[in-house]
């Protein structure tokens, strides 16, 4: 029994050749269909070349589980989540390593109702099977047939919009490598068709599977300036950029800036409750006050979960919370199966910007201006526990609020941080954040401290 690497805490992800293959492929498709049974499911593909191949294969496995495949063809997993919780049927699998070098992939395995098959959730027992190759004789095989979901994804997508409201704005939509592209035009000529005054410029907008573009991952500062400079050059309200699969979206003001995860979770929330007060919003517990003071002003209520797609999902269906957020630009919507997506947060946050008559960054820089953060800083420690406990003794005399939720989180009243061990990765992660008006330091004097702390 071969013991396989590319099986992680959310999904599958490895390495090209060595860790994933076409017969590793084929195992999981074999596997999630004997231990499911599902009748149908649905499967997607992003642009990496290897993509079309390995999703052959799982289909293969699939149909030779006896469970009929309808093939989606080239997909972002959020069409994958929308297929498997609007069509009839139990389940579905994206082919994607996101935002990873060209050389991996992977998949995103989904049950009815686009309910997340994660490490807690059955992926170790997919795992399992997939390694011990024992699979039962099945009698009748399945089928597959092609599926054109674009066309009801995109009628979803415009219910997160009054079209009426929508005022005259002019849009970047860098689709990193051409991933996101087929949706981009197919929401550029609904725009049209339903006379929504907005403008889209589109840029790195066709699919390659070869990135000419970078890693499609907005998250790394270099990645950035194709849709800084292309909202300048055009006089822009705003940038959108998308990593691999877009079912994370970034987004930049008219001056170009690019606006951190964690005030686009406080603009949503807005969002929502300005249509609806009362709401509850779930968050992550890495940084917060921001989150808490807008959900306040506009009578929501804020819920605490640990960090995670997983977690946030359970936490949101649990409460029937309507939007979930992480400051890792993962956005989660109740109405959208509690699945995350990258389309729906750039619509929410043009009805803002209509609705209030405000640009992005007026919008988002009061935010900015009252909760400063740091952002998400990355240590490589030799022992993460260890380092967590040594941070702790050095605030103990402090006598901070903490709260062990995910990581810690240590609260001294004019400042606050999370530290926390990677679900993915050897690092530990570090969150910072201060209340101006109570907090004379600045924030470099607070992240250069637990930087000497952790490294020391």
């Amino acid at each position: 029994m071969t013991q396989l690497t590319c099986f992680k805490a959310y999904d599958i992800r490895g390495k090209l050749g060595t860790e994933l293959n076409e017969e590793i492929a084929y195992n999981i498709g074999r596997a999630y269909g004997q231990i499911y049974q599902p009748k149908t499911i649905v499967i997607g593909c992003d642009i990496r070349l290897s993509s079309e191949d390995l999703k052959q294969a799982a289909i293969k496995g699939l149909n030779d589980a006896g469970v009929n495949v309808l093939d989606l063809g080239m997909t972002g997993t959020e069409e994958v989540y929308f297929g498997a919780f609007h069509l009839d049927v139990q389940g579905g699998i994206e082919v994607t390593a996101s935002h990873n070098p060209m050389d991996y992939n992977g998949m995103k395995l989904v049950r009815e109702n686009a309910r997340p098959i994660s490490a807690d959730t059955g992926l170790k027992e997919i795992q399992a099977l997939a390694e011990s190759g024992e699979f039962a004789d099945v009698v009748t095989k399945g089928t597959t047939g092609k599926y054109n979901i674009l066309p009801e994804f995109i009628e979803h997508l415009m219910t997160y919009i009054d079209p009426a409201k929508i005022r005259p704005l002019k849009l970047v939509m860098n689709a990193g490598n051409g991933a996101a592209g087929h949706v981009v035009d197919a929401i550029e000529a609904k725009f049209k068709q339903l006379n929504i005054p907005v403008e889209l410029i589109k840029i790195h907008n066709e699919a390659d599977g070869t990135f000419p573009n970078g890693i499609p991952n907005p998250i790394l500062v270099e990645n950035r300036e194709s849709t800084r400079h292309a909202v300048l050059q055009h006089g822009a309200d705003m940038g959108i950029a998308w990593d691999g699969d877009f079912d994370r979206c970034f987004l930049f003001d008219e001056k170009g800036q690019f606006i951190e995860g964690y005030y686009i979770v406080g603009l949503l929330a807005q969002a929502f409750l300005l249509k609806q007060s009362g709401e509850k919003i779930v968050h992550d517990p890495r940084l917060v006050w921001n989150t808490f003071n807008i959900v306040e002003k506009y009578q929501g209520e804020a819920i605490q979960s640990k960090s995670g797609h997983s977690f946030i999902k359970e936490k949101m269906r649990e409460h029937n919370a309507v939007y979930g957020g992480e400051m890792s630009a993962h956005h989660y919507f109740r109405d959208f199966a509690y699945c995350d997506s990258g389309m729906i947060p750039w619509l929410l946050a043009i009805s803002v910007l209509s609705e209030t008559q405000q640009t992005l960054s007026s919008l988002v820089e009061g935010m900015i201006e009252k909760f400063p953060c740091s952002g998400e800083i990355n240590f490589k420690v030799a022992d993460t526990q260890l380092t967590i406990q040594k941070i702790f003794d050095y605030y103990a005399e402090q006598k901070p609020a903490i709260d062990h939720t995910d990581g810690v989180s240590l609260d001294f009243g004019a400042w606050r941080f999370n530290v926390r061990a990677s679900n993915t990765e050897p690092l530990l992660r570090l969150n910072i954040e201060s209340r101006a008006d109570q907090n004379p330091k600045p924030m470099q004097d607070y992240v250069d401290e637990l930087t000497r702390l952790i490294q020391g």
